[in-house]
């Protein structure tokens, strides 16, 4: 294991779920994703941490965000990331979320209320992205918006059976895919759902 690793865990283990939850509070050390309202979840925690792992994030890493959510897996990659692009479409949790994380210190957190299908364009390329809601298909503007030697993670498939994939740009524009698991995600909605 990395030392950076070790850091994300350790930092992980610290990081208070509660603080990001409105409702059910009562259920934030349990290792479920939990309804946070508007239809949507705040992740199972050991799935948190096996995704933020599985992005291998670095201190330059720029990374772009699709769900912004709660803000409990923003607030992980922003601890171990340069900067982080998060865009979020229900305004009610991006602006909760926005306030929590500015309210704990974060300034290298840039959000966007929008549809995160097509991801943000007027900052790619990133060298990282985190896809927090399954997609049908790959979207390919995260594709187009990921920097060569990049790394994404997405889950895809449909609403009842998702795989969770880390798909890798080598230095000719490749695509290289693994599948880390089977998951079960809020479908993303947009242009992909």
């Amino acid at each position: 294991m990395t030392n950076q690793n070790q850091d994300i865990i350790t930092y992980f283990q610290k990081l208070d779920r509660r603080f990001f939850m409105d409702v059910h509070k009562e259920f934030a050390y349990m290792d479920e994703a939990i309804p946070i309202g508007h239809e949507q979840t705040i992740s199972q925690p050991s799935l948190v941490l096996e995704m933020t792992l599985a992005l291998d994030l670095q201190p330059y890493s720029k990374v772009l965000e699709i769900g912004t959510g709660s803000g409990f897996q923003t607030a992980l990659l922003a601890a171990f990331s340069n900067s982080v692009y998060s865009i979020e479409r229900i305004a009610a949790l991006h602006e909760r979320a926005k306030a929590r994380l500015e309210k704990a210190g974060f300034s290298n957190i840039h959000f966007k209320l929008d549809d995160g299908s097509t991801g943000w364009e007027e900052h790619a390329p990133y060298n990282r992205i985190m896809v927090t809601a399954a997609a049908t298909q790959v979207p390919r503007e995260l594709i187009d918006q990921l920097g060569i030697g990049g790394k994404m993670i997405i889950p895809v498939g449909t609403p009842l059976l998702q795989e969770l994939l880390l798909l890798e740009k080598d230095e000719d524009g490749e695509i290289h895919t693994t599948v880390l698991d089977e998951v079960r995600f809020v479908p993303l909605k947009g242009k992909y759902e």
